[in-house]
This record gives C-alpha cells, sequence and structure tokens, in this order.
C-alpha cells in the first residue's frame, strides 16, 4: 500500500493504514416527499497487504446491501452506537478487493441535511435540501471514512424532481435539464467534509470566465451584484500564494437556515444570505472562503484537534485579500473587530475550560464542533500575523506560497508545521521571539503578551463620533463632522459594540430614531444592536429581535443573543418563547447549540 498513513482520528472509526477509500462514484435520488435519498456508493479501495476490513463511519443510516465490484454479496456488520461518532460499518475484504458497492437510504433525521418546506426559501414556491458535512456530519448521508485525513475523488448522478436543479462541490450544470438527472465529477481529491449538495429552485449568473452565482430566481440580482468583485478576488488571491487549483469559483445564496456563514465547498461555496448587504461591506466572508482554497481545501487540518490550520491561515489569508482590494485601512478594521471578539470570547472559554484556548485542542470524546471557536480563527490569525511581523512581509509571503505549494491535496498537523517554520524560515532568520513561543500562542492558554494589535483611524473617528453623541445626542453633528453618512459596516459595528451597558431605553429610542438600527436589514449591524436590546430591555426592538432569531439560522448570531436573553429570568422565558418558533427553521449545526445552551430538550 503506498497511502500514506494519516494521523490517528478520535473522531473516525477509518482504519486507512489497511485500506482507504480513493474514489467514490455515488449514484442517488432525492425524495422530498419522505425527506430522504435513496444511493448506492461504489468505493475504489486501496489496500495493505494484509488488509481483511474496511471500515467506514455512519450515523443513522440504513444499509440495504454490500457488494464486490463483481456484485458478489459482501459480509459486514454494523457496530455500537457511540456518542458524536455514530456507528462503524465494518466490511469483510481481502488485499485483492479493489472496491465494495453500498446501496442505503439516509435518514429523514439526518444531521448533515436540511430539508425546507416551500415556505422557508426566499421564494416560497419550490422546496429545498442543502448539506453541512463539517465537522464529521459527512457519515449522515454517505457512508465514508469521514476524517479530515482521508482525501478522495468522486463522480456522482444525481435524480432530482424534474422543476429542481442539483449542485454539488464538483463540476455543475448551470441551467436546469428536463429530466432532473444531473451529473458531476470532482477531479481533485477532498475529505469527506466537504461533500456537499442542494437543490432547489436555483438559477445562475456569470460573474467573469471562471465565477458565477447561484441562488433562487429573487436573489440572483442582488447576489450578484454583492459579488461582482468575485473574479478580482481569485485573481488578488493568487497574486498572493499561488494558482487556483480549483478550476472555477462559484458560489451560491442558500435559505437563512443556513447555520454559518459560509462553507468552502469546492468550486462552490456555501453562503448565508445574511451577507448581502446591498453594499458589498460583508463580502470579506467571500474572500475568506476562497482562501480556503489555498488553506484547508489545498492543505488540510489532519484531524479537529488541528483546525486552527484551516482557520487561522484562512482569516490571515482573507485579510490579505481584502487589503489587496481596498486597502490597508479596510483590513486593519477587520483585524480590529477580531481583536475585540477574540478577547471576549477567551474571556468566555476561559471561564469554562482554558485548554480550550489553545490553538492545538484536545477533542476526544467530544463534538469537533466544540472547536469551532475564534481562538482557531482569530488567535490563529494573531500568531501568522506575528510571524510576519517579526521576519518582515516579503519572506513570510515566500514561505507561504512554498508552503502551499509543496504541500498541495496533503494534509498538515500541528507538529509537522512547526517542523517546517522553523526549518523553512525561523532558522534562517533573526525574529526576536523567545524560546517560549510555541508553547504561549500554540499550546498555551490565553492570549500572549507579544500579539499583535490592531490600530484603525477609521475606529478612532468613531470613538471621537460616540463621545461627542453621548454628550449632544445630535444625529445631525455626527453626519456632519464624522461623516457616518457614509460609514461602512465595520463602522457602524465598532459604533454600536462601544455604546455604553446600561444605556437607558430613553437614550436607545433616539439613538433608534437617529439611526433606525432597529430597522436595519444589514446582519451585522442589526445583531450588534441586538444585544444591547436585550441587556437594556428596550421593549420596541423585540419585535424585530424574535423576526430575526426566527428568520436568521446563522450560529454566530444565535448564540451571543439567546446567551444575552437567559441571563434574566424575563429574558430567559423570552428566548425559550422565541425558539420553540425559530427551532424548526434551524439545521442540526444549529440547533443542537442552542439545545444545550437554554436546556430545551
Amino acid at each position: 500500500m503506498t497511502k500514506p498513513v494519516v494521523s490517528s482520528d478520535t473522531h473516525s472509526y477509518a482504519q486507512p493504514s489497511e485500506s482507504a477509500i480513493t474514489h467514490l462514484d455515488w449514484m442517488a435520488s432525492v425524495d422530498f416527499d419522505n425527506k430522504v435519498i435513496h444511493a448506492t456508493a461504489t468505493y475504489a479501495l486501496e489496500n495493505s497487504s494484509s488488509a481483511s476490513k474496511l471500515t467506514l463511519d455512519t450515523k443513522d443510516l440504513d444499509i440495504k446491501s454490500v457488494q464486490d465490484l463483481s456484485g458478489k454479496e459482501l459480509t459486514f456488520q454494523l457496530g455500537e452506537t457511540k456518542e458524536h461518532l455514530g456507528k462503524p460499518l465494518t466490511i469483510d475484504i481481502n488485499p485483492e478487493t479493489k472496491g465494495v458497492i453500498i446501496s442505503y437510504s439516509t435518514s429523514p433525521k439526518a444531521e448533515a441535511l436540511q430539508w425546507l418546506n416551500p415556505d422557508q426559501t426566499a421564494d416560497k414556491k419550490e422546496p429545498f435540501l442543502f448539506t453541512q458535512s463539517q465537522a464529521i456530519l459527512a457519515r449522515t448521508w454517505i457512508p465514508i471514512q469521514d476524517s479530515p485525513g482521508i482525501r478522495f475523488t468522486y463522480s456522482a448522478e444525481v435524480t432530482v424532481p424534474g422543476q429542481l436543479i442539483a449542485l454539488m462541490s464538483a463540476t455543475n450544470p448551470q441551467v436546469k435539464n428536463d429530466s432532473g438527472v444531473y451529473q458531476f465529477e470532482m477531479k481533485q481529491p477532498i475529505p469527506a467534509y466537504l461533500m456537499a449538495l442542494t437543490v432547489g429552485d436555483i438559477d445562475f449568473q456569470s460573474l467573469g470566465d471562471r465565477a458565477g452565482v447561484y441562488a433562487e430566481p429573487s436573489m440572483l440580482k442582488k447576489s450578484a451584484a454583492e459579488f461582482e468583485d468575485l473574479e478580482q478576488m481569485i485573481t488578488a488571491a493568487e497574486n498572493l500564494y499561488g494558482d487556483y487549483r480549483w478550476d472555477r469559483y462559484d458560489i451560491i445564496v442558500l435559505p437563512p437556515s443556513f447555520p454559518f456563514g459560509g462553507m468552502e465547498n469546492p468550486r462552490l461555496t456555501f453562503a448565508t444570505p445574511t451577507i448581502i448587504a446591498g453594499d458589498k461591506s460583508l463580502t470579506s466572508l467571500v474572500a475568506h472562503e476562497l482562501a480556503h482554497s489555498w488553506s484547508g481545501n489545498l492543505v488540510t487540518n489532519a484531524t479537529w484537534n488541528d483546525f486552527w490550520l484551516n482557520e487561522g491561515f484562512t482569516v490571515y489569508f482573507e485579510y490579505r485579500i481584502m487589503e489587496a482590494l481596498y486597502g490597508r485601512e479596510y483590513s486593519e478594521m477587520l483585524a480590529l473587530l477580531s481583536y475585540q471578539d477574540l478577547k471576549e470570547e477567551i474571556k468566555d472559554i476561559s471561564e469554562v475550560n482554558p485548554a480550550d484556548t489553545h490553538l492545538k485542542l484536545d477533542l476526544e470524546g467530544r463534538n469537533p464542533d466544540d472547536g469551532l471557536t475564534a481562538i482557531a480563527y482569530d488567535k490563529g490569525y494573531f500568531f501568522l500575523r506575528l510571524l510576519e511581523e517579526s521576519v518582515g512581509r516579503e519572506k513570510w509571503d515566500q514561505f507561504l506560497k512554498n508552503y502551499f505549494n509543496q504541500n498541495a491535496f496533503e494534509v498538515m498537523t500541528t507538529k509537522e508545521f512547526v517542523e517546517i517554520l522553523n526549518k523553512e524560515l525561523l532558522s534562517q532568520t533573526e525574529t526576536g521571539l523567545d524560546s517560549n513561543f510555541y508553547d504561549a500562542w500554540i499550546y498555551g492558554p490565553g492570549l500572549p503578551d507579544n500579539c499583535p494589535v490592531p490600530v484603525s483611524n477609521k475606529f478612532e473617528n468613531v470613538d471621537q463620533a460616540l463621545t461627542n453623541w453621548l454628550e449632544n445626542e445630535d444625529a445631525g453633528q455626527l453626519i456632519e463632522s464624522f461623516g457616518s453618512d457614509s460609514w461602512s459596516t465595520h463602522e457602524w459595528m465598532h459604533f454600536i459594540r462601544s455604546i455604553p451597558d446600561n444605556y437607558s431605553s430613553e437614550k436607545m429610542a433616539a439613538l433608534d430614531e437617529a439611526f433606525g438600527f432597529t430597522q436595519s436589514g444589514n446582519s451585522e449591524i442589526f445583531s450588534a444592536w441586538a444585544i444591547h436590546i436585550i441587556n437594556n430591555q428596550y421593549e420596541p426592538g423585540y419585535d424585530a429581535l424574535s423576526s430575526f432569531l426566527i428568520q436568521t439560522g446563522r450560529r454566530k448570531f444565535l448564540t451571543p443573543l439567546y446567551k444575552a436573553m437567559i441571563q434574566t429570568e424575563s429574558g430567559k422565558a423570552m428566548a425559550l418563547e422565541i425558539y420553540e418558533k425559530a427551532r424548526p427553521n434551524y439545521h442540526s449545526v444549529a440547533y443542537n447549540t442552542m439545545d444545550d445552551l437554554l436546556g430545551y430538550n
């Protein structure tokens, strides 16, 4: 067997050193009436000389049959269920077994799949389906070796109702056909968490030679306008760190129940509609998902304990793309907001488990979603920014470009990265970093004292404006003196976040009358304002708060708002009342978190 052995992964039953999947051919039929997928999965295998078993991850799958490529029935066994992990599917093979064929169906409760009724979509005409496989939910819709350390290519044929179109993280159609049967191919090897499928009444608009946007018909025009700089983003990214390796880069704007801002599924980023602000002010999220085409999709964390290798690098790359397109001042606003978020998250996490503020995590026995915090993203970013500032941007950029090229389509552990960093960069450069550098940043808690602190002149202007408002409550003067009528989303977020605690309802009303925060259609601005609605018991904002929580499934917004509400008895009662209505609209990734937070069962 020539395939490299991946690191031991506590979140997968797979034993790739014995038998590893190298290619998946997936034939599926999507059944909206029963909310299941019926599928046949054919796997090409690479076996060791002593292979006797192929072990796959499953969760709530109905396995119908298992055969070899000649059609001979193979003996298989489903093991006991473990929390988070589901059941291992163990299939008897021998070293000469070239492949296996599994027929199965998903459960209507499959955690990766969200089935939406027409009234849960933008156009309210047709049903919709999307998947979310990260971190370990691919096993709920495909029996697979569900570890980020195992890569495979795939092809697929998917049958859907004739009025709908299917799209995957692969080559995609741009128009509906009459048959409802769609073919897909992903030639580049990917890990299971990047398997993705969506089905709906979806149209396409080109944004250039290799980029475009998919959305429901009513969302398409505004989505295309929001993402019109996409080709420029791709070019800026390539100028930084090398060729884009995935052929096309398209985006689909999903219904609002999508639990994340975006998901970097290769060739087809899944995006939340909450980034459609009308002024391109929230498109740094697109830069983030695009950056994953290098950091994450191209060079992938070997296990979820190494998650920061995906996200810290991606945030760093995202800000460099935004700097290239819109200037350093703009990217520093983003960095300063991240710094604020990171300090709050470290404070919250440290009260529960300080070890979860390490970059290198230990998530054994836990849901790897526990590691999807600002630590991986923002502490990871500041670690890399410190390296850049210590060695100089020119050397750092050359190192990073080489890192992506030399490790393309491979997996990476924290230990391996540190070895590469020492050998290829730090041993050749005077940095001024002491011997405790790694212990403090990677293997230690909190935020080290040498963390770079972004400086934003624009935010200094916002701080002056807020002081002026608190003294005068004069909207006209704020606009005239500080130019607030042309502020970006990020400036308004900083303004709102800086409003004092215990701001009276009368003062909240004056601010709201001046700037209309309660009625804001910008999700970032409203969610920042909603914290004050909750903490200051600003009753005129309650209806908007309720509507936002019911209509928005993005976990980034839900968690802090529900967390703020449950700090008081009356707030918790309101939270549970809203959650009863909202929960059916949430993906399992979101409602599992909220169930725990609210004690809901």
